[in-house]
């Protein structure tokens, strides 16, 4: 490991420190088990419209690893560091399932601990792939121990502050590294979708009861989340479909810069031609 990544690891833990000194400490709400939408429609059970979703979310890892096993049956480094999520996300449909059959502290442990694995794991690849294929693979290991330690801490300490941070942080650094970082493969910008639709759950999981509210009692927060959580393995499987090894490695904001300048280029062009003035000239007539 070489001095800039140490630096960075120090800097990323003294950080930590001091957001754990200056900040208090983030109980979990036993109002969060109280869902908006409790109707009981099938098999005894008031969450039906949280618990359902998990058998989609079943077809959605299917399919996952179906594309992994076809598209990258040739490549040994992808498919491995792609299939390490599969069991992940499937424990994550059985563990939330298990938690709304009757969601309390004890149940939640394990909706919470495997989709923090299947999410840390993710980050990890991105490492991988965007930054060095070392990194990544060192980064594995504290990834996920710092996921599993964060739902320790939680659990024994009722402090949600480690989980707040190993949840979110990610979902800010990977779209700013997907901009700035030349990707590997194509259709990187499925990165970004997944990163938004995962922040996008975050935000739905906290207006549970307001989004019930506003849709008039047709669907809450809480299952607009698990729709779009589900959407995160979606969109890694578009992508993983879909991509190529990238000739020319250039970041999206490089991309994006190229077609802003072609842009205004065209613009500037149509606006010059518009601008044309004619002359009239004119006509001697010849005897």
């Amino acid at each position: 490991m070489n001095k800039r990544s140490v630096y960075g690891w120090v800097v990323a833990i003294l950080c930590f420190i001091i957001l754990m000194v200056v900040t208090p400490a983030i109980p979990q709400s036993q109002e969060y088990h109280n869902f908006a939408d409790q109707r009981d429609l099938f098999f005894g059970n008031s969450n039906n419209f949280n618990f359902n979703y998990y058998y989609y979310l079943l077809i959605i890892i299917k399919v996952y690893d179906l594309v992994i096993k076809i598209e990258f049956r040739d490549t040994e480094y992808t498919e491995c560091s792609f299939e390490f999520p599969i069991p992940c996300v499937a424990a994550v449909a059985f563990g939330s399932g298990y938690y709304h059959l009757k969601p309390d502290d004890d149940r939640l442990v394990w909706d919470r601990l495997p989709m923090t694995v299947a999410f840390t794991s993710i980050v990890a690849i991105f490492i991988l792939e965007r930054i060095d294929e070392r990194k990544g693979t060192v980064s594995i290991i504290p990834l996920l121990l710092a996921g599993v330690i964060s739902i320790a801490y939680w659990r024994f300490f009722d402090d949600l502050r480690p989980y707040a941070v190993v949840q979110f942080v990610p979902c800010i650094a990977i779209p700013i590294m997907a901009i700035l970082l030349p990707p590997m493969y194509t259709h990187s910008l499925y990165w970004l979708w997944a990163a938004g639709f995962y922040l996008l759950a975050k935000v739905e999981e906290a207006a549970d009861k307001p989004i019930y509210k506003w849709t008039h009692h047709i669907v809450s927060g809480h299952t607009l989340k698990h729709l779009c959580a589900a959407m995160v393995p979606v969109f890694l499987t578009l992508m993983l479909a879909k991509r190529s090894i990238e000739t020319e490695r250039i970041s999206l904001l490089q991309t994006w810069k190229i077609s802003w300048t072609r842009i205004r280029k065209n613009d500037s062009e149509v606006e010059n031609y518009s601008s044309t003035t004619y002359t009239s000239v004119p006509v001697v007539e010849t005897s």
